[in-house]
């Protein structure tokens, strides 16, 4: 019985010391785990690869999308505002539709900035610093439709813009002259906005516009005496508002028969001379407001389908009858909806009710008591 048990005891302690006994838990490390999976023969053949310089590396996927250092990129929006830049980003995605770069401190964009953003839809520049503009910065982008260079320094308009463009802001620059082919080429152009630039009259050369069919223009805040000569025949809306226009003469308006809205207010206006409205058959808003006019402008009645009139802060003392309606019934297609007269010397009691017959409601008259 004891040698029995002699042979049992010696085989537990043999099983004690086994390889296969438990051992304290060790951290293992990255390839520590790979090495499991990997039989001997592909071990073998990684310790190769890397003796031949061929081991195995991390490979990206190709044309992954780059965003420049410190902008968001989400959706094929690059926004870069605000980040004090002083050149353009590089790395923009390719595929960018809209890149924002406003509100930074830009000086100058160089022919290779937006190299290869053929998809760029719109491109914002405003408040930078930018004053001087490669004559081939934007010849990549053959699919911009929106730009906005307003607050910048720019002394003239930038050269070779995109035939593709729709709409461009270049208010507030330093822009003095508008030399005669400026805007060859863009017939898409539906909207220009380039008020707020010291440019006088002569400013504007011969063919400036030539070519352009623009719906919208507006040249307010610069240092114009009278209405620009040769402005897109094809305008809805011309705001030439804070100039320094002081009378609308009988050819000024002549060749705009499509325009709607006009803005003429904040100028010296004192005098519209007899027959410079009839050339507008379809406005339907005229802006007058805080001028010199001494009286309502005449050809007001024969206007069939104006609806807003702004005469507030003249100098108009008397407002007759027929002033504002025709005297047939059913000439005028339309009624007035917004009529201002407030802040000039004439005393809203001395108008006969029937001046406003063709007011659609008595709100629509804005009177008001003359104040000196």
């Amino acid at each position: 019985m004891l040698p029995h048990c002699s042979l049992l005891l010696l085989l537990c302690v043999a099983r004690l010391h086994s390889p296969s006994s438990a051992l304290p838990f060790e951290q293992r490390g990255f390839w520590d785990f790979a090495m499991d999976s990997m039989d001997s023969g592909g071990m073998m053949a990684m310790m190769r690869d890397e003796e031949e310089g061929s081991a195995v590396e991390e490979v990206f996927p190709p044309d992954i999308p780059m965003c420049p250092f410190g902008c968001h990129c989400r959706l094929r929006v690059v926004q870069c505002s605000d980040l004090g830049l002083t050149e353009v980003p590089k790395n923009i995605p390719r595929d960018t539709k809209f890149l924002d770069l406003q509100n930074n401190r830009i000086t100058e964009l160089t022919e290779h900035d937006f190299k290869g953003l053929t998809n760029l839809y719109g491109l914002s520049l405003r408040n930078n610093l930018i004053s001087k503009v490669h004559p081939r910065t934007f010849v990549p982008l053959k699919h911009m439709q929106k730009l906005y260079f307003s607050k910048n320094l720019l002394p003239a308009v930038p050269k070779n813009l995109p035939t593709s463009l729709v709409e461009m802001r270049i208010h507030e620059n330093r822009i003095k002259k508008v030399a005669a082919g400026s805007f060859a080429g863009l017939v898409n152009m539906n909207c220009i906005e380039m008020g707020a630039n010291p440019i006088q009259n002569s400013g504007f050369e011969p063919g400036a516009f030539k070519g352009l069919k623009l719906n919208y223009l507006r040249i307010s805040e610069a240092k114009l005496t009278g209405v620009p000569k040769d402005l897109p025949e094809s305008l809805s809306e011309l705001h030439l508002d804070h100039n320094q226009i002081q009378a609308i003469e009988l050819e000024d308006l002549s060749r705009y028969k499509n325009l709607y809205r006009l803005g003429l207010g904040h100028n010296h206006i004192r005098n519209i001379e007899n027959g410079s409205l009839s050339f507008l058959p379809r406005l339907r808003e005229l802006h007058l407001d805080n001028n010199r006019l001494t009286r309502v402008p005449r050809g007001l009645p024969d206007m069939k389908y104006l609806q807003v009139v702004y005469l507030h802060s003249n100098s108009i003392s008397q407002v007759g009858v027929d002033d504002f309606c025709p005297r047939g019934f059913g000439m005028k297609r339309t009624f007035y909806n917004g009529i201002s007269l407030f802040a000039n010397p004439v005393n809203y009691w001395e108008v006969q009710p029937a001046t406003f017959r063709c007011v659609s409601n008595r709100h629509s008259i804005q009177f008001g008591n003359y104040k000196k």
